[in-house]
């Protein structure tokens, strides 16, 4: 049975001594949520054929691999193993809540939908992810706030991305709407419209040669996709387009 550890001693799962050769420092791999998988070497994988099969013992010697008793791969009378156990995952489901939000939390920041679906995915019971995850709301652990601000500064700067596109994007990742007004409220009108001018004015370049309409519609569609307003996509393009020549008065809002 794992032990309980109070949160001011806990520390994460690959921090915590092990049994030898199976810490994270030894090369073993993790799959897409962090937790440790099969190693290269002599053994294949830490549970399977090598807790169940032939090669556990005498076997390790044959060219090939076989199994005797049932298709679960377990040897004659033998008791079957934990998958979890195999995997090296702790059985209380505290214990593994914890394991699996900070392994999730280790270099990327993550709202708590992210975690809770998660949780939900390792079956781990409602009750307990709903503990785990108010506690390290707690402690700082999950912060929905910060994580919507920090997330419009980098997508804007990096990507370009309007504030209509910001809140969709933070919607799907579970964040509540008041904070996300409250993030995208970072960003003025202005800064806005900067940032629309400068997307054209790279983009610019690669259509010329094309007719004005053409242009128009590829330059506006650009930035319809990264969210920004009608309105304000056609005064901009219109702006770079007269700056390279091109007569606009005809044009209006039907032109999209």
């Amino acid at each position: 049975m794992t032990r309980r550890t109070d949160w001011a001693d806990h520390t994460a799962p690959e921090n915590r001594p092990g049994p030898a050769g199976r810490g994270h420092g030894d090369g073993a791999e993790q799959d897409g949520t962090g937790w440790p998988g099969s190693r290269r070497g002599g053994s294949e994988a830490i549970g399977g054929d090598a807790l169940g099969g032939d090669d556990f013992g005498g076997g390790r010697g044959r060219g090939r691999r076989r199994r005797r008793g049932g298709s679960d791969g377990h040897q004659d009378g033998g008791p079957p193993s934990s998958s979890r156990a195999e995997k090296g995952e702790p059985q209380d489901p505290a214990e593994r809540a914890r394991a699996i939000c900070l392994r999730l939390l280790t270099g990327t920041a993550r709202t708590r939908k992210q975690l809770a679906d998660a949780l939900r995915k390792r079956e781990v019971p409602d009750e307990v992810a709903e503990e785990v995850l108010s506690r390290f709301e707690e402690v700082g652990l999950i912060n929905d706030s910060a994580f919507a601000d920090a997330w419009v500064e980098s997508r804007h700067h990096g990507r370009g991305l309007a504030r209509r596109a910001l809140a969709r994007e933070l919607r799907t990742k579970g964040v509540d709407s008041t904070l996300i007004d409250e993030a995208v409220g970072q960003l003025d009108p202005e800064q806005e419209e900067a940032t629309a001018r400068e997307l054209v004015a790279r983009k610019l370049r690669s259509t010329r040669g094309l007719d004005r309409d053409k242009r128009l519609r590829r330059l506006a569609g650009m930035l319809a996709r990264k969210g920004y307003g009608e309105g304000m996509a056609l005064r901009v393009v219109r702006q770079a387009l007269e700056e390279e020549g091109e007569e606009t008065d005809d044009l209006g809002y039907g032109a999209f």
